[in-house]
């Protein structure tokens, strides 16, 4: 089993950048495949991002592709969304999520996921 913990949302102005964070515990985050999702009020939750349990496959969403980099550090437990060039309609709750997969799989639907972050709050002003 893994806890899930995000950080690093905040205010930030149209056209600037933001990374969250997610720490996970345990002893075996390798063995997790990871996402980010996101949920702006009143709309469902959608899919960001996603990375394979040792990086090297990686998966975006149509409508952060080139502005967004998920990336992994496996020494430290922790995945990372790096996001540029933000937009208001970035604005959400974005949350990460793990699931126990194979080596070189990624998912992109929340479903496949079975542990989830509390989510933290990005808010893009125009």
């Amino acid at each position: 089993q893994v806890q899930l913990v995000e950080s690093g949302g905040g205010l930030v102005q149209a056209g600037g950048s933001l990374r969250l964070s997610c720490a996970a515990s345990g002893r075996t985050f390798s063995s997790y495949r990871l996402g980010w999702f996101r949920q702006a009020p009143g709309k469902e939750r959608e899919y960001v991002a996603a990375i394979s349990r040792g990086g090297l496959n990686r998966n975006y969403a149509d409508s952060v592709k080139g502005r967004f980099t998920i990336s992994r550090d496996n020494a430290k437990n922790t995945v990372y969304l790096q996001m540029n060039s933000l937009k208001p309609e970035d604005t959400a709750v974005y949350y990460c999520a793990a699931d126990l997969a194979s080596e070189y799989s990624t998912a992109l639907v929340g479903l496949d996921y079975d542990y989830w972050g509390q989510g933290t709050q990005v808010t893009v002003s125009s």
